[in-house]
């Protein structure tokens, strides 16, 4: 394999120690190969899960030219007079004769459009008298007419290979009467702590340490990809340690790990990362989240995050969610997208970096609003808590007036 440091020193703008955000997304996808690996389900068990193959319908749908509307089939030619009723057409059952000049047929919505007419007027605007049916002018030809392959043509595909199959997917597929599809195999994401001041949750607190928090909100944050997810717990600041943990995680796809890469805190990381693999130490142009280290260990991808709770959820928000969903596979549109508001009041920002403030988008009267959520310190989470976006304030700007317009990221919706 190339070197992945090979890799990112050909892009243009790269610099390790000082590297914007939308390079460090550049570079890890440079790197990253997504898997290849796949498995048949059946549809009902494929919600969520990344489409492996190309669907291209063997039948049209709909199948037959019928009825959008519930009215008469009609010839066009023929409604300047009185029509004559000669049957009825339902959904499921056609109609079995052919319509002649001035006869016309009664028909329900998805009814097959009886032989003969081109036409269906809606009951709501004919005069009927006994089987004498008086159409009103003003009709079209082909009005309220679904014509077969007008959703899905043979032989044209409908889904690529890559694409989050939904709810909406899964009907359409079932549309075709295809019970079963090959998707792509889930991802397998390892991830532990690191740090002597961690304690897990069920044990007392000593003097000086603290809950663990990232690898309940890494867990909840992997549990929306969909992906396999094995917490391998709390490692302690110590080289012999951290290999352990770093050979069982390499079962995995992917690796994450929170701490341990601020400066002054990765001498003993560094080594013992470059001894098992190849890993990048960087420090990116944004708040909260300078510190990152990127890389691969044995077969793995290594996402190494800060340990400040905050800082660890941007950044995986910003990188890490992206490069996984390349790596699962998908190939359709999931970045995150930027929405534009008004900030509701003065935002401090120094030019140079891009940051991720915690915010509250809100309407007021016809206006998207956005506030902070009060205090924005890295380690408090609850900030993200209280926050329903966040508010990107890009590289170059500076401080931000009320009434300025400014970019958001929604919460909801970051699977």
């Amino acid at each position: 394999m190339t070197p992945i440091a090979q890799v990112v020193s050909c892009l243009d703008g790269y610099d390790p120690d000082a590297l914007h955000v939308d390079k460090a997304r550049e570079a890890m996808r440079a790197c990253i190969t997504p898997i290849t690996e796949t498995e048949a389900l059946p549809i009902r068990n494929a919600l969520g899960r990344i489409l492996a193959q190309e669907i291209v319908p063997g039948i049209n749908v709909p199948a037959h030219d019928n009825s959008a509307m519930d009215g008469y089939a009609v010839r066009i030619a023929d409604i300047a007079q009185p029509l004559t009723e000669i049957g009825t057409a339902l959904a499921g059952r056609p109609f079995s004769g052919t319509v002649g000049p001035g006869q016309c047929v009664r028909v329900m919505t998805g009814a097959v459009m009886p032989a003969g007419t081109d036409t269906v007027v809606i009951q709501e605007v004919v005069k009927r008298e006994g089987h004498r049916v008086i159409v009103p002018p003003g009709q079209k030809r082909a009005q309220n007419v679904r014509y077969a392959g007008e959703d899905l043509k043979v032989g044209v595909p409908v889904l690529k290979s890559g694409k989050l199959l939904r709810p909406a997917e899964l009907g359409l597929v079932a549309s075709l009467g295809i019970g079963e599809v090959r998707v792509m195999r889930k991802l397998r994401v390892a991830f532990f702590s690191t740090g002597d001041e961690l304690a897990s949750i069920g044990t007392a607190l000593k003097e000086g340490e603290v809950y663990d928090s990232n690898r309940y909100t890494l867990h909840g944050m992997l549990a929306r990809l969909g992906v396999e997810i094995s917490d391998l717990g709390v490692v302690r600041d110590d080289p012999a340690a951290l290999e352990a943990a770093l050979r069982k995680a390499q079962a995995a796809d992917a690796i994450i790990t929170t701490g341990g890469v601020s400066v002054g805190e990765a001498d003993f990381i560094k080594a013992l990362m470059a001894k098992m693999g190849e890993v990048l130490f960087w420090k990116i142009a944004m708040r909260p989240g300078r510190p990152m280290a990127f890389g691969r260990v044995g077969a793995s991808w290594l996402f190494g995050l800060p340990g400040n709770p905050v800082a660890v959820m941007v950044t995986f928000y910003q990188f890490v969610r992206d490069a996984l969903l390349h790596l699962a596979g998908r190939t359709d549109e999931y970045a995150i997208p930027l929405l534009r508001a008004t900030a509701a009041e003065n935002l401090r920002k120094v030019p140079g970096r891009t940051e991720y403030q915690r915010g509250v988008l809100f309407r007021d009267a016809s206006e998207w609003k956005v506030r902070i959520t009060g205090q924005q310190g890295s380690g408090v989470l609850r900030s993200m808590a209280e926050a329903n976006c966040f508010i990107v304030l890009e590289h170059e700007r500076g401080s931000i007036a009320a009434g300025e317009m400014v970019s958001v990221q929604l919460f909801e919706g970051l699977g």
